[in-house]
């Protein structure tokens, strides 16, 4: 008698996120601005939001400090605030002014005890030294940004190497730059020289993060406009030491822009995007998602905030995405479920009344989100069997 085969079991099949409307919770204290009307975000089933902080003006970006205190960035007021949740009810108590003074502030991030703050030209150094709750010492760290022209907002963010990295967008849609900071990320030393432009050629890099585990630089891209309502696509790069990618001179997968003069071969040696996303959404901040709250699926899983489109002739962006991951590195098995919406609603019947901007995993596992404008920091948390 022959023995019986052993049998495989074929891995289970990746099922597709099944998002319904979810109302957004809100107080007396947050219930501000848009959100004084009932307002429905969608998401997946167990998944739940409420207003962590209203009234922000122009929220943009979100740091957690080593002791777990949630920082945002208030581009509209020129201000760092704190977000503390002492009670642990997952809405910010206050929102308390820790800097101002710091016009077009986006990026933050955190050394040695030391909070770093970016405006367009400079970065910043903040210090508590009393322990008050307020930045009391001030010295200015980086003082040779890009200004003018467009895309002036600078995101910045320390390596494992201890250096900090910049991302500056281009000063146009297409052209060919005379400042080799800008549509780049630069590096600078542990105390604030400039060192080398670290990669090139990314358009408007808004979020930039390294990974938790493996130390890689990852960061979004926009792609540029006026070529089309699905050209080029939105990306997102494992960002590579020197490397080129592409812009203004090609796009996607080494693609050359028909509109520009490229030289020959130039396309061939530059690097080529880990994600490809539907063209003008606008990604922004990124997170990967090493809480504990979330279903074990979305574990390592990477959350994109996508700002919204303005050139195209139907809207689209305006929601959150996740991007699966698997060994540390986008799941290209999943196919078509390699992106797909985790988050909808802030473009409702043709009525954009939100734009997310900056995911940030929080000390209790849910995930913040700033919206710059409805000027407010969501919480979406999971909690199972609690409602729809």
């Amino acid at each position: 008698a022959t023995s019986p085969q052993p049998t495989t079991q074929a891995p289970a099949a990746k099922e597709p996120l099944k998002l319904n409307p979810i109302t957004i919770e809100t107080t007396d204290a947050t219930r501000k601005g848009v959100l004084v009307d009932e307002r429905a975000i969608n998401l997946p089933p167990g998944f739940h939001i409420k207003v962590y902080a209203a009234g922000l003006n122009g929220v943009r970006w979100l740091g957690l400090s080593p002791d777990s205190l949630v920082y945002a960035t208030v581009r509209g007021d020129g201000k760092v605030v704190t977000l503390p949740d002492a009670d642990k009810d997952g809405v910010a108590g206050s929102a308390r002014t820790f800097a101002d003074n710091l016009p077009g502030v986006q990026g933050i991030a955190f050394k040695d005890g030391a909070v770093y703050a970016a405006t367009e030209g400079q970065v910043i150094r903040l210090e508590d030294t009393n322990k008050d709750g307020v930045a009391d010492k001030r010295d200015v760290f980086v003082d040779d940004l890009p200004t003018g022209g467009g895309h002036s907002t600078r995101t910045i963010a320390f390596g494992p190497d201890g250096k900090l990295y910049v991302s500056a967008g281009s000063s146009c849609n297409v052209c060919n730059e005379t400042n080799p900071k800008r549509a780049a990320i630069s590096r600078y030393s542990a105390d604030g020289k400039f060192e080398e432009v670290y990669a090139k050629g990314l358009r408007n890099a808004v979020g930039i993060l390294f990974h938790p585990v493996t130390g890689e630089l990852w960061a979004t891209n926009n792609g540029r406009d006026s070529i089309g309502d699905d050209v080029p696509p939105e990306t997102i790069y494992n960002v590579k030491e020197g490397a080129d990618y592409g812009w203004p001179y090609c796009y996607g997968d080494r693609v050359p822009d028909k509109t520009q003069d490229v030289p020959p071969g130039y396309c061939e040696k530059t690097g080529t995007p880990a994600v490809k996303m539907q063209a003008h959404m606008a990604p922004l901040g990124l997170a990967f998602y090493t809480g504990n709250q979330f279903p074990a699926q979305f574990k390592g899983d990477t959350f994109v905030a996508m700002h919204g489109s303005w050139n195209r002739s139907s809207p689209v962006g305006y929601k959150v995405m996740r991007v699966r991951f698997k060994d540390n590195q986008p799941d290209t098995s999943a196919g078509d479920l390699l992106v797909e919406d985790f988050a909808t609603g802030w473009l409702a019947n043709g009525d954009v009344w939100g734009r997310p901007v900056d995911p940030l995993v929080g000390p209790d596992g849910s995930l913040l989100l700033t919206d710059d404008k409805a000027n407010v920091v969501y919480s979406i948390y999971y909690k199972e069997n609690a409602g729809p």
